[in-house]
């Protein structure tokens, strides 16, 4: 993670791709929370047109995006000249180039955040990231763009932004491993033999955190803490073989550091999404906000266990393609996401979905000095081959 730690000014300009979203509307929350120090210049959505024109008439952006273009003539007729309104991925690139921006939020699910990352990086602006796909599939790239252009790369995810608070004022050379934390999901204790008899309606409880169905059922697979484990080796310029999990049902320590003098260095909190993005959001600076309260009295005893990787493989799948690199992390993020969906819509079983995302990986051949073209080749040819085993 680079930290240039720029200074900060009395307002900051904030783009918020993904504000219909989980992490965007806590997003909005937070801005609530710090008005006027905060303020939005960019909004975008997917497809929840009427959602974002009230974003837009409350936060009065100079710009937003939807990316459903049916919908744009109904926004430009009820909203004011004065606001941009633009549509699709080129929209999405325009809002993260906005010249008054400082911060370009992505929270767009999927990997469609990634483009509109690397425009606003070689734009200059610092980037907070919630969607993982973007490191995993391009954090080689993302990372030496980022420092080539001198900003900051941001973590939104609780896990991240805890090891990046964990680390402040402490060199990468001083760190042993960095452990990140993992709720358990909700089959943290389901024996082996009833996975086959998961339904969508059970991965859709988390025991912890209330987000979007794609990441609710990752997190049921762990293959949402694999994919975390590829972005802390990009994000914090580890090896891949540094990057431990422990499983901590509460979700109370949020990830934790391990220094060569083995000393351990955890961030702790009342499980709550507006934290993390405040700080990604105020940073280098801490704002005083009463949102997120923690009284560890309230939760009695905190648990720790190693994962069980058998009943979970996806973590070691995630290992694989992280210390392999190249094309395999896109392969392995394409497949899972065309599998989670298959899950959805009832073509595959629940226990199918790490085996499929493996039997994609073991037809791909590795590309190991990738360029952008060649990971999103690899991407569209994940997402077929999936979809070709599948059917």
């Amino acid at each position: 993670m680079n930290s240039s730690s720029k200074p900060s000014s009395s307002v900051k300009n904030v783009v918020l791709l993904g504000s219909t979203g989980s992490i965007g509307q806590s997003t909005l929350k937070v801005v609530d929370d710090l008005a006027p120090r905060i303020r939005l210049v960019g909004l975008a959505a997917g497809t929840r047109g009427e959602e974002l024109k009230q974003q837009a008439l409350k936060y009065k952006p100079t710009a937003i995006c939807i990316h459903d273009a049916s919908q744009r003539d109904e926004l430009k007729r009820c909203l004011p000249d004065s606001v941009d309104i633009a549509y699709g991925n080129e929209g999405l690139i325009e809002l993260s180039t906005l010249p008054e921006a400082d911060l370009v939020l992505i929270a767009i699910v999927g990997t469609a955040g990634l483009q509109p990352a690397l425009a606003a990086i070689r734009a200059g602006k610092d980037i907070a990231i919630a969607s993982k796909e973007i490191l995993v599939m391009a954090g080689r790239i993302v990372m030496e763009e980022a420092k080539r252009h001198g900003v900051n790369v941001l973590a939104v995810d609780s896990e991240h932004s805890a090891i990046f608070q964990c680390l402040e004022g402490n060199s990468i050379e001083s760190v042993r491993n960095i452990c990140l934390t993992a709720s358990g999901g909700p089959f943290r204790t389901l024996p082996k033999e009833a996975f086959p008899n998961i339904t969508l309606q059970d991965a859709l409880k988390h025991p912890s955190w209330d987000m979007g169905p794609k990441i609710t059922i990752d997190s049921a697979t762990m293959f949402n803490k694999g994919l975390e484990m590829i972005e802390a080796k990009w994000l914090f310029g580890l090896k891949m073989d540094q990057v431990k999990v422990v499983v901590h049902p509460q979700s109370v320590i949020h990830s934790l550091v391990e220094f060569v003098d083995g000393s351990l260095v955890a961030q702790l909190s009342r499980p709550d999404m507006c934290l993390p993005i405040q700080y990604a959001l105020t940073y280098p600076d801490r704002i005083e906000s009463d949102r997120v309260q923690t009284r560890l009295s309230d939760y009695g005893n905190l648990t720790f266990e190693d994962p069980d990787l058998v009943r979970f493989p996806a973590m070691d799948l995630a290992r694989r393609a992280g210390t392999q690199c190249g094309t395999l992390p896109a392969v392995l993020n394409a497949a899972n996401e065309i599998a989670v969906q298959a899950f959805v819509e009832n073509k595959i079983r629940f226990i199918r979905i790490p085996e499929l995302v493996e039997d994609v990986m073991n037809h791909h051949k590795i590309l190991d000095d990738t360029d952008l073209d060649q990971i999103l080749e690899a991407d569209a040819w994940a997402r077929r081959k999936a979809s070709e085993l599948i059917s």
